[in-house]
């Protein structure tokens, strides 16, 4: 998981199946993961991606 970026999509290696974050999650990791992503940990609790 990268600490200082957002990773918005993950071709998932074992269905082959496209990710994308769930409405109101800033990415996968934060949609999927057991925990929120390293940038939102750091931010406590605040979105941490901007896109562009």
């Amino acid at each position: 998981m990268p600490e200082d970026a957002c990773l918005w999509f993950f071709d998932c290696p074992g269905c082959g199946t496209m990710l994308k974050p769930k409405v109101g999650d800033c990415c996968v990791f934060c949609s999927y993961g057991d925990v929120p992503c390293p940038p939102v940990q750091l931010s406590g609790g605040k979105s941490c991606c901007s896109r562009g």
